[in-house]
């Protein structure tokens, strides 16, 4: 995208809550979060809240759809809790209260993945999707899926200047199908 696509457009912020999933991380420790709340304030977008939880499916859904109730948030990031083994639940919980999937999240960031991990992109379940009007990003704990997912598909779809289109231009949509007469 060219710069002069992107000053046609004024930049517009969003809210943004990150949460840790982890049964060992602290706010200290946690450099994943760490890494994306610093991209999105050097973004420019409002850094609602950051929290850790533990490996803890109800723990984890009762959060995130407690922020996708709220509306200073736009857009909640997860980190952690995406793998294979017994404690990694996060994909778990959220997955069934998406009001709808974005499967083209996951196919992007495991293109993006496989480029510098090659197959062990596929010890991912990096999901997405909306609940509550609220897009929802699930990554994994590793600080490169955090950077790849945010430098290189949350940065631009997050930005309202970002051309052709992005999700910051359809958020006031997002529940038009609740203000329909049926």
């Amino acid at each position: 995208m060219s710069d002069t696509a992107k000053t046609e457009r004024a930049f517009i912020p969003v809210g943004i809550a990150v949460l840790t999933v982890s049964d060992s991380r602290t706010l200290e420790t946690d450099t994943s979060g760490a890494f994306l709340a610093s991209r999105i304030e050097e973004a420019g977008h409002l850094l609602r809240d950051r929290q850790i939880v533990t490996d803890d499916a109800a723990k984890i859904r009762e959060l995130v759809v407690q922020w996708s109730k709220d509306p200073a948030i736009d857009v909640v990031i997860t980190t952690g809790g995406t793998g294979f083994t017994g404690r990694d639940v996060t994909p778990d919980a959220l997955e069934p209260v998406f009001d709808k999937r974005m499967d083209g999240f996951s196919v992007i960031f495991h293109q993006m993945s496989y480029a510098k991990i090659g197959t062990s992109t596929i010890q991912s379940r990096a999901t997405a999707g909306l609940i509550n009007q609220t897009f929802v990003f699930v990554l994994p704990g590793s600080g490169g899926a955090c950077r790849d997912a945010w430098d290189g598909i949350l940065a631009q779809q997050l930005d309202y200047r970002h051309r052709p289109c992005n999700f910051v231009e359809i958020m006031p949509r997002l529940d038009e199908h609740l203000k329909r007469k049926i």
